[in-house]
């Protein structure tokens, strides 16, 4: 059953990514992003897609990394190691 479940999974897997091929493809055209002082960028729909969500993938991880490097407290660090016995 795991077998037919993970063929399943990559079947879908794959379909995706094929939309999401065919996606980019036909979206190719250049872009114009025009900034301030008359600077622009041209590149294809795609490729400006791509760097948005990258930019907000940095953003994300950037916010939560105060989280995951915040000090412990004392008292979650004494039942860390009430616990760890």
């Amino acid at each position: 059953m795991t077998t037919l479940l993970k063929l399943l999974v990559w079947l879908l897997r794959v379909v995706v990514f094929v939309g999401l091929f065919g996606l980019a493809i036909k979206n190719s055209g250049p872009m114009e992003l025009r900034f301030f002082l008359d600077q622009a960028w041209t590149a294809p729909v795609s490729v400006v897609i791509l760097a948005v969500f990258a930019i907000g993938v940095a953003v994300g991880l950037t916010a939560a990394l105060g989280v995951f490097l915040r000090p412990q407290s004392k008292s979650a660090r004494r039942q860390t190691a009430q616990h760890g016995n």
